[in-house]
């Protein structure tokens, strides 16, 4: 399993909230609007990514998704207020 960031810029709604519950439906955790982050197999990454090309089609847009080693994924700085 390898962190993974995905992020997208939709201009299609409905695309969008497909492509998100798509990313929810992998066990990914919303951290914005269009960005999501979870602990992913690249087997999960690569059918993930067929399911999102599936949605998008034709659509304008662009996804990309960033396998984060482990070491980097622990050096991540955050700041978060609730």
């Amino acid at each position: 399993m390898v962190q993974t960031l995905i992020v997208y810029d939709i201009v299609s709604d409905k695309a969008r909230t497909k492509i998100a519950d798509a990313c929810l439906d992998y066990g990914l955790d919303r951290i914005q609007f269009s960005a999501f982050t979870g602990s992913l197999s690249r087997n999960h990454q690569q059918e993930l990514m067929l399911r999102i090309h599936a949605i998008l089609g034709d659509g304008a847009g662009k996804i990309t998704l960033v396998p984060i080693c482990d070491k980097d994924w622990h050096d991540k700085l955050e700041i978060e207020h609730d």
